[in-house]
């Protein structure tokens, strides 16, 4: 019996913003989906208007399971894993676990096509992407909150901001100018009404 899907699916059950108060609970399911929509957004823009070199695929599969490991960790909060580096340094050493043991319940000659992109390295420019377009999801979520007049994810949205502008990417700069509008937008004003 193999084990691997059946821990992916259990992602629908992990709840994000755990220390906040928010209007619509997320989990990181449609997060990772939310990221590997944005991720490959940001390819398209690099590629497309810039003429960048980014591999979109690794990026978008990079970005579909840069949150397994929290099917065993859970949603560790932004304040708590980011407290100090040695927290943070364990904890990482613990994602990292958590992924080879969900890895192994893929059968041997499936995994080698699977596992490399769940441990995705970090230092590559496609990361970057996949970084990118999780503080974007971020940002969208905390641009949500405030339109149902939740003024809990006010700083959050400052700082995750300031975070997507000091990563000086034009790709996001281009994604902020030309798609963040419509995020404010109703169902109704989206439909033209």
């Amino acid at each position: 019996m193999e084990k691997f899907y059946a821990y992916l699916d259990r992602m629908k059950f992990i709840k994000r913003w755990q220390l906040m108060r928010s209007t619509r609970e997320e989990n990181i399911m449609e997060h990772s989906h939310s990221v590997a929509v944005l991720a490959h957004a940001l390819c398209a823009i690099e590629r497309g208007v810039y003429g960048g070199e980014v591999d979109a695929q690794k990026v978008v599969l990079y970005a579909l399971y840069h949150e397994v490991s929290e099917v065993m960790t859970g949603d560790m909060p932004t304040p708590v894993k980011y407290f100090n580096s040695s927290i943070h340094g364990e904890y990482a050493k613990l994602e990292e676990r958590a992924v080879e043991k969900i890895a192994d319940t893929l059968p041997p000659e499936v995994k080698g096509e699977i596992y490399p992109f769940m441990q995705a390295d970090k230092e590559s420019a496609e990361y970057k992407f996949v970084k990118a377009a999780d503080k974007l999801s971020a940002y969208i979520k905390c641009l949500e909150e405030q339109r149902a007049g939740n003024r809990e994810f006010g700083e959050a949205e400052k700082s995750i901001r300031a975070a997507l502008e000091r990563m000086e990417m034009r790709s996001v700069d281009y994604f902020f100018e030309h798609f963040i509008p419509a995020f404010s937008l109703t169902l109704d004003e989206l439909e033209g009404l």
